[in-house]
């Protein structure tokens, strides 16, 4: 080889061996640079604590398409399995609550509900009517972000918060044998419901917030209509020969306590006014929404249970409902605002300042 040609074949050499190294720099840049956007965006992502996130999420969309609680609830048609047993048990423990883990089942170390409540009191038609608070479709949906313990928790810790709070008792042990029946039974209940997925006919249904304070005079006046022939003047409940609530105390001792959600005025009313008196339903309310929101307001100065260590309740303040009658509350209202309203500039603070929309 002649020295030019050698030259020229070191120059090729040399120019390759460039391209490749721009070629390598470009690519390393490109990568680097995605690799650091992403962090950027993971970063974002993982710096929002649970309060910051709503609390229905988008999996949580409601689905109106198809009837879930058209289905044939009847536990009795189930077989003999060692599955189907723990489904009937958990509903023997939903409608006859008071009875196998309450105060009078004559087995202390079964007393985990301190009232004689039923769970079918609040979950009607133990747990299978729309809009009372049911059991259908609910198993999908836990784990599920909670305002009351700013977290994500588990089926089993909202059981427990009902048994703390509306059945005024204790803790059942999340792996003993009534916890577990109580899940199988709302499993059951969810059965072919999309996991994730808040269905037409969940929770409670939303009234239009009356734009002022509850009358109580009013309240007083309608329940003494339309509310004391079953559950007493008193709110104390009637009972039947046996001893057992025909119709449950909403005041006294065998009531929810002040930490439950029945005992914030526009939850109370939401129940009230598509279930109460007995007969009415979404598509047929008996009350009006003024009248629901009196007759919930005059029933919450009804003497009750009492809730300790309230205060530890809500850890983000801003997530804590607007009617939550006891303090403290992350805005200067006053507590006789937040307990009978109105609600209206409370709602439109919230809005102003944190961006949630409230409307309990």
């Amino acid at each position: 080889m002649s020295k030019t040609e050698e030259t020229k074949a070191i120059l090729n050499l040399t120019n390759t061996a460039l391209i490749s190294i721009f070629f390598i720099l470009v690519l390393g840049g490109v990568i680097i640079f995605a690799l650091a956007l992403n962090y950027e965006n993971l970063t974002k992502i993982s710096s929002h604590k649970a309060a910051e996130f709503p609390v229905e999420m988008e999996s949580n969309k409601i689905l109106e398409q198809r009837d879930y609680f058209s289905r044939d609830f009847d536990v009795s048609k189930l077989g003999n399995t060692i599955q189907d047993s723990m489904i009937k048990y958990g509903h023997e423990l939903i409608t006859n609550t008071s009875k196998l883990i309450g105060p009078s089942n004559g087995n202390s170390s079964k007393q985990f509900a301190g009232n004689n409540l039923e769970c079918k009191n609040c979950h009607l038609e133990a747990g299978t009517k729309p809009f009372s608070a049911p059991y259908v479709g609910i198993y999908g949906r836990f784990p599920q972000y909670r305002g009351r313990e700013n977290k994500v928790g588990s089926l089993e810790e909202r059981v427990n918060g009902c048994m703390e709070r509306s059945m005024n008792g204790k803790k059942l042990p999340e792996n003993g044998k009534e916890m577990r029946a109580i899940v199988a039974y709302m499993n059951w209940l969810s059965k072919e419901i999309p996991t994730g997925e808040k269905i037409e006919g969940t929770g409670f249904k939303p009234i239009k917030i009356p734009q002022r304070k509850v009358s109580l005079e009013n309240g007083k006046s309608l329940y003494a209509q339309k509310c004391s022939s079953c559950h007493n003047q008193d709110g104390t409940g009637t009972k039947n020969p046996d001893g057992n609530y025909a119709f449950p105390p909403i005041a006294g001792k065998d009531s929810y306590n002040q930490g439950a959600g029945m005992h914030r005025v526009l939850t109370s009313a939401q129940f009230i006014k598509y279930n109460m008196p007995l007969g009415a339903t979404v598509q047929n309310p008996i009350l009006t929404d003024e009248e629901a929101y009196d007759i919930a307001g005059f029933i919450n100065t009804l003497e009750r249970p009492g809730k300790k260590n309230t205060k530890k309740d809500f850890p983000d303040l801003k997530r804590k409902p607007i009617s939550t009658p006891y303090g403290p509350w992350v805005d200067n209202f006053p507590p006789e605002q937040h307990k009978f309203g109105p609600y209206q500039e409370i709602i439109e603070w919230y809005k102003t300042e944190f961006n949630l929309e409230k409307n309990k």
